[in-house]
């Protein structure tokens, strides 16, 4: 058997890669779909609820945390998925998010 090039194996990696991920998406995707049309008790969306905090910067290179008066609170639809489905976020990137200040 001939020596194959390491273009040849960047090349082979590469495109392994590539189809591993396809149908890596295309099986979370048909989870999604399935799981909503036939929603059972784990639903595949999720409505999270949390305080809208704001961080306004003062002088001196402070910042000081409020809640925002007009708003208190923020609520955010997420998906039980690996990757981001239907219009919202995967609820595993969305809920450590969730509490973090909104810089003004």
């Amino acid at each position: 058997m001939p020596p194959v090039s390491p273009r040849v194996v960047a090349k082979r990696v590469l495109i392994t890669a590539l189809v591993a991920s396809a149908l890596l998406y295309a099986g979370d995707y048909l989870r999604f779909r399935v799981r909503l049309i036939h929603p059972k008790p784990r639903d595949p969306l999720e409505t999270v609820t949390g305080p809208r905090v704001l961080a306004i910067p003062e002088k001196g290179g402070k910042t000081s945390y409020e809640i925002d008066q007009q708003n208190p609170e923020q609520t955010v639809t997420c998906v039980h998925s690996w990757f981001p489905h239907g219009g919202y976020s995967p609820c595993w990137y969305v809920k450590p998010r969730l509490n973090q200040p909104i810089p003004m």
